[in-house]
């Protein structure tokens, strides 16, 4: 799943003193929530709850899909379209529980059960991901700069005559 971050120029939050308020408007900066939306749509939405009231009030207890869809009262599907969002974003871990002749369950929880350390590997991400662009718009200067530079006339064979 590839790592998906929205960036965009903000101050720092912490005049507010409102963990909700402050919450509502980070998950919305990063891109998890809709930029926009009403507060108390968006507080009683699935994704504000599941980062709310399961990861963020108990990071480092694993939550299972089956769990989490019965905590927030919502679809299996929806549950997971959520957990795919946290984990494109980096700030989940997925933790397969081993059971006996087969496949285990899978867990999630906030990486490393803390919110900071987890924002580590997104920063890392975006970091990254800024050398790579900015690799590649250098490469692109290169490649135009090399097209507008005008092809070099090669000399004229000898001994022809010019015309």
């Amino acid at each position: 799943m590839p790592f998906e971050l929205t960036v965009r120029y903000s101050i720092p939050l912490t005049p507010l003193t409102d963990v909700d308020e402050v919450l509502r408007e980070f998950l919305s900066q990063i891109g998890y929530l809709s930029e926009g939306a009403d507060p108390e749509a968006t507080d009683g939405s699935v994704a504000y709850r599941l980062m709310r009231d399961c990861l963020l009030r108990h990071p480092d207890r694993l939550w299972y899909p089956e769990e989490l869809t019965a905590v927030l009262k919502t679809s299996k599907p929806t549950v997971y379209r959520h957990l795919n969002r946290l984990k494109a974003l980096d700030l989940l871990e997925e933790v397969a529980e081993a059971q006996e002749g087969g496949k285990g369950r899978k867990g999630f929880r906030l990486r490393y059960g803390n919110l900071g350390r987890a924002w580590d590997f997104v920063e890392a991400n975006a970091q990254n991901a800024l050398k790579h662009y900015r690799e590649t718009v250098d490469h692109l200067g290169r490649l135009l700069e090399a097209e507008r530079k005008p092809a070099v006339p090669s000399s004229p064979s000898k001994g022809k005559p010019s015309s």
